[in-house]
C-alpha cells in the first residue's frame, strides 16, 4: 500500500490511539513519573509502537517517539504516515524538539501528528506546523547543475 493510497481512518486513528496508550503503560519513568507512549504507522500500514525510558544518568534517557521511530527501523519502515502521541498533563503534550525532529526524518510536512491523552485525541498538527521550515533530508541531496 502506498502512502498515498493509505487514508488516515477513524480506524486508523483508533488502533494508533490503543497502542500508544497501551505502550504508555509500560513506559519507565521512575524519576520524572511522567508516561508517554508513542506509534507511529509506516507506509505499509503496520503500526510500531515505544515508550519513554528514562535513566538516572539524565539525559541518556530515550523518548517515546524515537523509540517508536527505532522499532519502525528495525522492522523495515521508513516512512512514517502518522503519528500518535499520548501523554497526561493539563497542556497537550508535544513532542520535544529532538523528536520533532526525528519525525521529520522519516515524514513530509504534511504528515499528522495526533495528539491525546488517556481519554482523547485533543489536537492534530502537522510535522510542518509542529517544525515549521524544517531541515530535513531533501536538503541533502545533490542538485546536478
Amino acid at each position: 500500500m502506498s502512502p498515498d493510497e493509505l487514508e488516515l481512518s477513524s480506524a486508523n486513528v483508533q488502533a494508533l490511539y490503543l497502542a500508544a496508550s497501551e505502550v504508555r503503560e509500560r513506559a519507565y519513568a521512575p524519576y520524572s513519573n511522567f508516561h508517554v507512549g508513542a506509534a507511529v504507522m509506516d507506509e505499509t500500514g503496520r503500526i510500531h509502537v515505544g515508550c519513554n525510558v528514562e535513566n538516572a544518568a539524565y539525559p541518556i534517557g530515550q523518548c517515546a517517539e524515537a523509540s517508536a521511530i527505532a522499532a519502525m527501523v528495525a522492522a523495515g519502515g521508513r516512512q512514517v504516515v502518522a503519528a500518535m502521541v499520548v501523554g497526561e498533563a493539563d497542556d497537550t503534550v508535544t513532542p520535544c524538539g529532538g523528536c520533532r525532529q526525528r519525525l521529520r526524518e522519516f515524514a513530509n510536512d504534511d504528515v499528522p501528528v495526533l495528539l491525546a491523552d488517556a481519554k482523547r485525541v485533543r489536537e492534530v498538527m502537522s510535522i510542518g506546523e509542529l517544525l515549521p521550515r524544517s531541515f530535513g533530508p531533501d536538503h541533502l541531496k545533490h542538485q546536478h547543475l
